[in-house]
C-alpha cells in the first residue's frame, strides 16, 4: 500500500496551494466580491479564471484532448482538497459541482458531435450546466430508479417532454442541461439521459428555491416541463440507458464533494487553531486548555480518517471499480466531518465565528446540506447494509495483487 503521491501531482498540488493563498483568501476576504446569493460575483469570477487557465491549473479532472491535464481520481483527491481551503475554490478552477460530474460524464458517454456541441462550451468556461434528475414527492429522488415521473415520449426524430424536477443545481445560469426521464415502464432500461439547451421552447424555470444558503451560480430551482420537444440525436448513449448515465455520473461526483469538503473541514481547523493560539481568557492562551486540544485533536483525526476513505474510493474507482460501497463510506463520514468541522471551528471562536469577520458561519451553512445532497447519510447507510448482506464477511477482504 503506497500512499505517496506522484512528483507531478505534487506538482499541481503546490502551484494550487499557492493560487489559493495569492489570489483567492484575498478576494474571498474582501466583501463586496460576494453576489446576492455569497457567492463569488461572475465579474470577479472571470478575471479569477482566466488567472488560473493561464497558470496551467484549469480543469485537472479532464483529459488533454479535452481540454484538461488528465488527473486520476487520486491526483483528483489531493488537488480538489487544496482547491477548496478557499470557499471560491473549485469553481475558479472549473472543478465545482454540477458542472464537473456533468463534464465528467460528457467526456465519458458523448459522441464526438455532442462533445463538441455540449462539452467544450463547459469545458472553455462560456457556459454552465445543470443535471435535472430530482423530483417532488411522488416523484424519485436520490434513488433514480424509483417512480420517476417526467417522460420523454419518442415521436419520429424527437422526445416530448413533459414533467417536473426540483431543487436542480445551477439551472438558473445554466445554458447545457442533462435531463433524465422516463421513456419505457421497464424497470431497469426505463429511463433516457437527453441534452437539451436553456433557448429549447416548452419548459420554464418555476422558481428559484429559497435555501439555508449560499447557495451554487444559479441556485436550486425547480422546471417545469410542458411538451418540450428534444431532438432524438440529443440522446447520451442509447434509449434505455439513463440509469447507466446517472451510474457513471453520480458516484464520481459524490466522491469528488467529499474531496473538496475535506479542504473546508481542514480550513476550519486552520481559522480554530489560528484564533486559540492568539486568544486569551482568563488569563490563560485557549490553545493551552485542554478541552481546545481534545477538540482540536479530534477533529484532526476525523479529517485524516475521512482522508483515507476518499483515497481509498479514488484508488477503487481508478482500477475500474464503482467503489459504491467505498463511495458511500466516504459521503457519510466526510459530510458529518464537515459540519463537525464548522461547528466546533464556530465554537472556538465564540463570537467572531458566528459573525462574518470568518467564513466559518457560510462554511456552517453550507455545511449542513452535505448530509443531504446526492443521498442521504441513511441512504448510503442502506446501501452498506445491502453490500454487507450480499458479501458478508468479504465485505472487509483484502485485495491480492495479481488476482
Amino acid at each position: 500500500m503506497d500512499f505517496k503521491i506522484s512528483p507531478r501531482v505534487e506538482d499541481y498540488r503546490a502551484r494550487i496551494a499557492a493560487f489559493v493563498e495569492r489570489e483567492l483568501l484575498p478576494a474571498e476576504a474582501d466583501r463586496a466580491n460576494y453576489d446576492a446569493h455569497e457567492n463569488v460575483r461572475t465579474d470577479v469570477l472571470d478575471t479569477l479564471r482566466a488567472r488560473a487557465k493561464a497558470e496551467g491549473l484549469w480543469c485537472l479532472q479532464l483529459k488533454p484532448e479535452t481540454g484538461g491535464q488528465g488527473l486520476d481520481k487520486v491526483g483528483m483527491a489531493v488537488c480538489y482538497e487544496e482547491m477548496n481551503r478557499s470557499i471560491f475554490g473549485p469553481v475558479v478552477f472549473n472543478s465545482a459541482a454540477p458542472d464537473d460530474g456533468n463534464m465528467m460524464v460528457l467526456e465519458q458517454a458523448g459522441t464526438p458531435a455532442q462533445k463538441e456541441r455540449w462539452l467544450q462550451p463547459i469545458v472553455q468556461g462560456k457556459v454552465r450546466s445543470a443535471f435535472a434528475m430530482t423530483e417532488p414527492h411522488p416523484g424519485s429522488g436520490s434513488d433514480p430508479a424509483g417512480m420517476m415521473i417526467t417522460t420523454a415520449k419518442r415521436d419520429g426524430d424527437k422526445y416530448i417532454v413533459r414533467g417536473r424536477k426540483w431543487f436542480i443545481t445551477g439551472a438558473e445560469d445554466a445554458q447545457h442541461f442533462i435531463l433524465v426521464a422516463r421513456t419505457s415502464d421497464d424497470p431497469r432500461k426505463g429511463l433516457s439521459a437527453l441534452l437539451f439547451d436553456r433557448d429549447t421552447p416548452g419548459w420554464r424555470i418555476e422558481r428559484r428555491i429559497p435555501i439555508m444558503g449560499p447557495e451554487e451560480h444559479g441556485g436550486h430551482c425547480e422546471l417545469l416541463f410542458e411538451d418540450m420537444e428534444i431532438p432524438a440525436e440529443n440522446l447520451l448513449l442509447n434509449e434505455g440507458d439513463g440509469l447507466k448515465v446517472t451510474q457513471m455520473r453520480l458516484g464520481p461526483a459524490r466522491l469528488t464533494h467529499c474531496m473538496r469538503w475535506l479542504g473546508l473541514s481542514k480550513r476550519c481547523v486552520e481559522i480554530a487553531t489560528t484564533y486559540a493560539h492568539e486568544r486569551f481568557a482568563f488569563g490563560e492562551r485557549l490553545s493551552d486548555r485542554e478541552s481546545i486540544k481534545l477538540m482540536l485533536g479530534d477533529l484532526a483525526m476525523q479529517i485524516e480518517v475521512g482522508r483515507m476513505l476518499v483515497m481509498k474510493a479514488a484508488w477503487e474507482l481508478d482500477q475500474g471499480s464503482f467503489a459504491r460501497k467505498e463511495v458511500s463510506m466516504a459521503k457519510i463520514h466526510v459530510a458529518n466531518v464537515l459540519h463537525k468541522a464548522a461547528d466546533t471551528a464556530i465554537q472556538i471562536n465564540g463570537a467572531r465565528g458566528y459573525s462574518k469577520d470568518t467564513p466559518l458561519e457560510w462554511i456552517y451553512r453550507y455545511a449542513r446540506q452535505a448530509r443531504l445532497v446526492d443521498g442521504a447519510d441513511e441512504v448510503h447507510k442502506m446501501v452498506l447494509d445491502r453490500t454487507l448482506g450480499v458479501e458478508g464477511r468479504d465485505f472487509w477482504k483484502w485485495d491480492v495483487a495479481g488476482e
